[in-house]
């Protein structure tokens, strides 16, 4: 259940303590119980550590061994990984996405929990397989926490050995992927072996609901550790053919911090030097990107390549210098895209579909982002849909060259950004297609009083007294 309460420009918002109310009440509507008819009669995880981001998939075999139809099964997160979960998906046997509900479970405080609503029920007896997928992010730490110019970075995961249900599980099987072989040391829970960059631990047997296990996986990761501290994206939205699109982007090199002198000389003569600098990365734009730019304080960064394909404009950005870790930088990209690809309308109703973020880097994670959209003079009946979880900013007013009453801005803004999160959100609104008009009218009034002030001026006479003529003789 979800509530999306917009106030109109100039309103009064509602109090604090009535949206709490709100949300208390929202909350309490979704408190579930843990069925005892569901078992996961075999589950086989992946928990990819190949990058920054912990990637980890599930597939769950559900059995209902109660007498009616289940319609809907819970899944849990254990409250050391809170904190760090960015994204939770979960598709069907056919790879359709199933709708993920909040929920609480009483007893279980310490636990998040969220309902999936099966599209079919499973019928007594009868057992289903589901895919679910989570992305942590910072869930790699950097061990030991500064390295030297020369080193490499090393890092560890802690997790749990087990998946973490809230239901009996018959058998389970986990495949920790790292991209290396070198591994300093890991949890060794017997039966475990290892192939290759690849962990194998189980399968293990009749593993009770919520049993937690650690596991510790010590290992190099020279994979690029940036964040995005936060990014500020500006949508302005035009009716005369153009949606402008702007970032101000602020990076963070996160890895093991770099401990001693930098040498540029070592660091250009030998390129083993710097394993877990970043020297660039690839951004992706939309096709229909044109007059891009890439600048900072200093002006335009000349030390990129630009590259059209076929579905995406790639930029190879490099930074002005290497990131390190702890180092940081800060730019701003911007471009045009044409408003048809875009914009869609019916008579006065207008409807905007466009992604709430781009592709940044591979393996993204943003800590904040903040989305305005500036839509043209006169816009009203504003309505927003969003893909996900958001917190609305409160609306303001944007003012141009020949506006009257200012353009109203949308904003919002989320925490714990990931590539998952790259997703259209529709924002529809009402535009009396006359106002088009009212700036090229606005131009022509005014250029027509400034001749008539011009003409008026010319042909009056404001002198106290008239010029006295010679009599002709």
């Amino acid at each position: 259940m979800s509530i999306n309460i917009k106030p109109a420009l100039g309103k009064m918002r509602l109090s604090g303590v009535f949206l709490l109310y709100l949300v208390t009440l929202c909350n309490s509507n979704n408190v579930d119980t843990v069925s005892s008819d569901i078992k996961l009669k075999n589950v086989d995880r992946i928990i990819d550590c190949t990058s920054q981001l912990v990637k980890v998939t599930g597939k769950l075999t559900l059995e209902n061994t109660g007498n009616s139809p289940i319609k809907n099964f819970l899944l849990a997160i254990e409250s050391a990984a809170i904190d760090n979960l960015a994204f939770v998906g979960v598709k069907d046997s056919n790879n359709k996405d199933l709708r993920l509900i909040d929920t609480t479970v009483k007893g279980y405080n310490y636990v998040k929990f969220l309902r999936v609503e099966l599209k079919d029920a499973i019928n007594a007896g009868s057992s289903a397989v589901v895919v679910a997928e989570f992305v942590y992010t910072k869930a790699l730490i950097p061990y030991p926490t500064a390295i030297s110019q020369q080193e490499e970075q090393l890092v560890k995961y802690n997790g749990n050995l087990y998946f973490f249900s809230p239901y009996y599980v018959t058998s389970q099987k986990t495949n920790v992927i790292l991209n290396t072989k070198n591994v300093e040391s890991f949890t060794k829970v017997k039966p475990f072996s290892q192939v290759e960059g690849t962990l194998v631990y189980g399968a293990y047997s009749n593993i009770g609901p919520f049993t937690e296990k650690e596991l510790s996986v010590h290992f190099k990761n020279n994979s690029p550790f940036l964040t995005v501290v936060r990014i500020e994206r500006l949508i302005e939205v035009s009716h005369w053919g153009n949606i402008a699109v702007e970032e101000k982007i602020e990076i963070e090199h996160t890895g093991a911090k770099l401990k001693g002198p930098f040498s540029r000389y070592d660091y250009q003569q030998d390129h083993r030097s710097g394993p877990a600098s970043v020297r660039s990365y690839k951004t992706l734009l939309p096709a229909s990107a044109a007059d891009v730019y890439y600048r900072d304080t200093n002006g335009n960064i000349s030390t990129s390549n630009m590259k059209v394909k076929k579905d995406s404009v790639e930029l190879d950005l490099r930074p002005r210098y290497p990131l390190f870790g702890g180092w940081r930088t800060h730019y701003t990209l911007g471009y045009n895209v044409p408003s048809y690809e875009y914009l869609y309308h019916s008579g006065n109703e207008y409807l905007l579909k466009m992604r709430v973020i781009d592709h940044i880097f591979d393996d993204m994670q943003v800590d904040e982002l903040v989305t305005k959209v500036i839509l043209p003079e006169g816009v009203h009946n504003i309505k927003v849909n969003f893909p996900f979880a958001v917190t609305r900013i409160p609306d303001s007013v944007h003012y141009t060259y020949l506006d009257t009453q200012g353009r109203p801005v949308i904003s919002f803004k989320k925490r714990n950004v990931v590539e998952n999160h790259i997703q259209d959100f529709q924002l529809r609104y009402t535009f009396p297609n006359i106002f088009m008009f009212r700036e090229p009218l606005l131009v022509v009034g005014s250029i027509y009083a400034l001749f008539l002030l011009v003409i008026v001026y010319v042909r009056l006479d404001f002198s106290i007294h008239k010029p006295e003529h010679p009599h002709k003789d």
